[in-house]
């Protein structure tokens, strides 16, 4: 199939945390129109392709992206017009070109993937089909099994919670439609438990979760599990975390923010290893410093009963997938398409995981939009589980939605089983 680009627009908007982002469009010959906007996290790996901002501190607090919009109409919209929406590998490595940096500094990694999406956008609509099923090449079968972030880590007054994400995995249906009311009910429910437990209503944290009331892991897992309890579904829902370790890791002494001390990377493997056996965890995503390979190889060897992930350690890259599998060091990775930069990359790194027996769990950021991409990816890859934020917020809300409308729309679909892949 041929249909030529004749337009690129870029324009700012802003992001569900209301900070700028760049959007590009790309109109094509045949009329097809794709939209595209670069996620950004809050808890960002230092591999991750550069975010390009203006630094101007009289205009949203320097985080602007006036230079990416500017690169995107006069740089890269001149070099991919003309160019075949369908070849989606020669108008990224067009734009990785042109940059000419290996974190793609030039241009900006959000500059760059922005255009990249609008690219991939603008091919499914030229053939009138959604995003998901031009990746799937057809019909899918399954949908993912969608985690929910429902406490979130971090510094709060009096305390600090050094892993990042508590998450709920209601996967004991083949229903995504049940799963998203399991996974909403138990979110409602534990407002309740929180507030007996605090005495008064919980915070609502800045990933949209509830705050953490407790630096003690335990507690909260323990609060988690009242609340499944208490609506009727032990042994359908387990556990999920993102320790985010690189983000209270101190290089100097090599240790780790833990329950109020600093631990060394043996000490907080062990600490893992005990949660795992006391509780079931589907995954454990990011548990050590982006750059502990060896202490990963460790905890995946040692942590038989959870399949640990990397994030901020693999940064969606083929190269550091190489290691990784090479190394032993995770047994999959948080598909994050903007880390990377472009679709072909991503795809690229996904389909070297897939190959080599690893499992790619499809994430949002932090900082995203209502129409995000990693929706199509996790629909279209037919992936097992992916990652939602808490089921509050519009762009997180709609995530859920575009699952179940994807699902009813296609005959014979139903939510992927993960049982094999669990491993307590």
């Amino acid at each position: 199939m041929e249909d030529r680009i004749v337009s690129v627009f870029a324009q700012q908007i802003i992001d569900c945390k209301c900070r700028p982002a760049v959007e590009v469009e790309i109109r094509t010959e045949s009329g097809a129109v794709g939209r595209g906007a670069a996620p950004t996290g809050t808890s960002v790996g230092m591999h991750e392709a550069f975010v390009l901002r203006d630094g101007d501190s009289s205009t949203y607090a320097g985080l602007s992206v006036h230079k990416a919009v500017e690169r995107a109409e006069t740089v890269i919209g001149p070099a991919l017009i003309g160019m075949n929406v369908f070849d989606q590998r020669a108008i990224d490595e067009k734009m990785i070109a042109i940059d000419g940096t290996p974190d793609k500094r030039n241009l900006g990694g959000n500059t760059i993937y922005s255009a990249s999406i609008a690219a991939f956008r603008a091919a499914a609509d030229a053939r009138r089909i959604p995003l998901y099923k031009h990746i799937a090449g057809g019909e899918i079968k399954t949908v993912p099994v969608p985690c929910f972030n429902v406490i979130n880590g971090g510094k709060y007054d009096g305390l600090v919670q050094s892993f990042n994400e508590f998450l709920i995995v209601p996967y004991g249906t083949d229903s995504i439609d049940v799963s998203v009311e399991m996974a909403v009910t138990v979110f409602q429910k534990l407002a309740d438990v929180l507030t007996k437990h605090l005495g008064q209503k919980p915070q609502v944290a800045s990933s949209y979760g509830y705050a953490a009331p407790s630096d003690d892991p335990e507690v909260l897992l323990d609060l988690m599990q009242k609340a499944i309890d208490a609506c009727g579904y032990t042994g359908r829902i387990a556990f999920a975390l993102d320790c985010a370790s690189s983000e209270f890791y101190d290089a100097k002494s090599r240790t780790y923010l833990l329950k109020g001390a600093r631990v060394k990377s043996d000490e907080l493997i062990a600490y893992a290893k005990r949660l795992t056996e006391k509780y079931d965890f589907v995954f454990i995503e990011d548990l050590l410093d982006e750059n502990d390979w060896e202490g990963y190889a460790k905890a995946n060897r040692e942590l038989g009963r959870t399949n640990i992930l990397g994030d901020d350690l693999t940064v969606t890259r083929l190269e550091y997938l190489k290691r990784a599998f090479e190394t032993k060091a995770v047994a999959g990775f948080i598909l994050k398409p903007n880390q990377v930069g472009t679709i072909t990359e991503a795809m690229d790194a996904y389909r070297y995981a897939v190959d080599h027996g690893m499992i790619a769990v499809p994430s949002g950021r932090s900082g995203g939009v209502v129409d995000d991409v990693v929706m199509d990816f996790s629909v279209g890859l037919q992936v097992p589980f992916q990652k939602n934020g808490a089921p509050r917020s519009g762009e997180r809300i709609e995530k859920l939605n575009f699952l179940m409308r994807a699902n009813a729309r296609s005959v014979g679909s139903r939510l992927y089983d993960i049982k094999p892949l669990l491993k307590f």
